[in-house]
């Protein structure tokens, strides 16, 4: 497991462009099991999640090459209809390719998912949704066994608006007899991707982006050219380490409109936050403001950037509470930001930030993807060096990320220590 050295307090400032999105590369590769024909996907983060992902449907006999241009991705010939327990306790949105499989195929064994130590997850949305389209579900050893001869179109409300659930349904409808519509669903900007993904490929996707979204089956997909577009929550984090090191950057290559949540909360805080067609640039020249924060399922406050906004509030002016509505135990990052001499109490799901002057270097580890970008942000604003371990699970969600942090005028070093490897928790 390797380690990251940050030498804090540089100033960070520039211009960058983030790559694909994680949560939307993750859900189109396992919608490209839908179709016989191939795929190229452009934009493709190279990031540990990904490539687990990949290797899965290679797994399952889904030919891939990648090139300069992009992953071409064939599924013509699916081998196998149950997914490698090792790989898929790995990565949570494995468990996503059961509905893709059962619409192909009839039948899939899948692995109980995996995922950060953040909190419950369960997937009863996700059963009750396949459930409901005609599949017959059952647990045995670790495994759910799905059967379906085919799937049917159905009437589905979602309890909480999860878009794991959504994203999933929505692959599994795709291809079932009649039409599908889904209630109280996600509204997240990867819940669009998608719909776009398999819209390009002859799907009939109606209303993503909304809270309900139709899906009028049909018997075949087409291939096609998709390229994913930038990782909104890699643009949050940069953006917010940024301001936390008093810095200047610009944002390009993005939809300004998918960060209003994250700006909104930086401009309270007094940064500096300004807007184009597609660009968002930041400036902060002085401690921040302390603000109040609540997580909630998009257009609110992502609960993805609750973790490295608390690291951006550490040394903010005041009192900051942030209310986290959706993830229970995601507060992994908390006694490592005490370490750096950070003030904060956690109460059940309510962080309470004192902020303070300044935080010091510290040897700390990153416990999930979030945690460590919240230890990122830190580190680059904090006084003296930090050492971050847990590097796997930082790598599952940002590529490139010490070459873009040192072109931005970090200096950060990547320390390999004896018996690295590629071991990922979820």
């Amino acid at each position: 497991m390797d380690i990251l050295r940050i030498q804090g307090g540089r100033r960070l400032e520039g211009e960058l462009e983030v790559g694909g999105s994680k949560n939307a590369a993750l859900a189109i590769l396992a919608g490209c099991l839908l179709s016989k024909e191939d795929i190229l996907l452009r934009n493709l983060p190279n990031i540990i999640d990904v490539r687990i992902k990949v290797d899965i449907l290679k797994q399952l006999g889904v030919r891939t090459t990648w090139t300069d241009e992009g992953l071409w991705l064939n599924a013509g010939e699916l081998t196998s209809a149950e997914l490698p327990s090792d790989a898929c306790r790995r990565i949570r949105t494995s468990f996503f390719l059961l509905g893709p499989i059962l619409a192909r195929v009839g039948t899939a064994n899948v692995p109980l998912p995996g995922g950060c130590n953040i909190g419950a997850r369960p997937v009863n949305f996700h059963v009750r949704g396949l459930k409901a389209m005609g599949a017959t579900l059952e647990q045995k050893d670790g495994y759910y066994v799905a059967k379906a001869s085919r799937l049917t179109g159905a009437d589905i409300y979602l309890d909480f608006p999860s878009a794991g659930a959504t994203q999933h349904l929505m692959t599994a409808a795709v291809l079932a007899d009649g039409a599908t519509s889904i209630h109280n669903c996600a509204m997240e900007p990867e819940v669009v991707e998608l719909a776009n993904f398999l819209n390009m490929m002859g799907a009939r996707v109606d209303g993503a982006g909304t809270s309900t979204i139709t899906i009028e089956g049909v018997r075949t997909l087409t291939g096609g050219d998709y390229r994913i577009g930038s990782d909104r929550l890699q643009a949050g984090t940069y953006l917010m380490a940024a301001a936390a090191t008093r810095g200047e950057l610009t944002v390009r290559a993005l939809m300004p409109e998918r960060l209003h949540s994250m700006v909104a909360k930086m401009r309270e805080s007094g940064a500096e936050v300004n807007e184009g067609y597609d660009w968002v640039s930041v400036t902060q020249s002085s401690r921040p403001k302390a603000v109040d924060i609540r997580t909630m399922p998009h257009p609110g406050f992502p609960t993805d950037m609750q973790q490295p906004m608390c690291a951006y509030l550490a040394t903010a002016d005041g009192v900051s509470i942030i209310n986290e509505t959706i993830y229970e135990a995601r507060v992994g990052h908390v006694k490592e930001l005490v370490r750096m001499g950070a003030d904060i109490r956690v109460d059940g799901r309510q962080i309470t930030i004192s902020g303070v002057g300044n935080l010091e270097g510290a040897s700390v580890s990153a416990s999930d993807l979030r945690a460590g970008a919240a230890l990122i942000v830190a580190a680059l604003g904090a006084d003296g060096d930090t050492m971050i371990s847990g590097t796997d699970n930082i790598d599952r969600g940002y590529e490139n990320l010490e070459q873009i942090l040192n072109s931005l005028g970090a200096k950060v070093e990547r320390l390999a220590t004896k018996g690295s490897e590629e071991a990922v928790t979820g």
